[in-house]
């Protein structure tokens, strides 16, 4: 038999070879850790103002997929800047679509960009 605390590593697949290697506290620790990292595949908190967006989008627009939401949430990049992700989301919401044109119509009704911006500049002066 195998000498306590022990791991067997089969060589080749009909088991020719048995290499027996003896398991200190470290190597177990090492195997335990490998093992959990393994089995735990949880996504990373988002680095970036998109995948923040992108994040929040999926959860909360449900007729918008994790590709719609990405690429909404890059077309308004400005807007995340502007901190005003949640009233965007808010708005592609109560959009009957998830594409560039209701993505852009919520990103211009927020913030100062919901007034249509400002006024033209005047005509300029007769030189007669």
């Amino acid at each position: 038999g195998l000498p306590p605390r022990a791991i067997s590593l089969w060589g080749g697949s009909s088991c020719e070879r048995v290499v027996v290697l003896p398991l200190d506290a470290m190597t177990r620790i090492l195997i335990g850790t490998l093992l959990l990292l393994a089995a735990c595949r949880a996504k990373g908190a988002p680095r970036t103002p998109e995948e923040t967006c992108a994040s929040a989008c999926t959860a909360r627009v449900a007729r918008c997929g994790a590709e719609e939401c990405a690429r909404g949430c890059n077309f308004i990049l400005d807007r995340l800047v502007e901190r005003e992700m949640d009233t965007v989301l808010a708005c592609v919401a109560k959009t009957s679509a998830c594409d560039d044109p209701a993505w852009a119509k919520c990103a211009v009704l927020v913030g100062v960009h919901l007034d249509g911006g400002p006024p033209p500049p005047h005509p300029p002066p007769d030189e007669s």
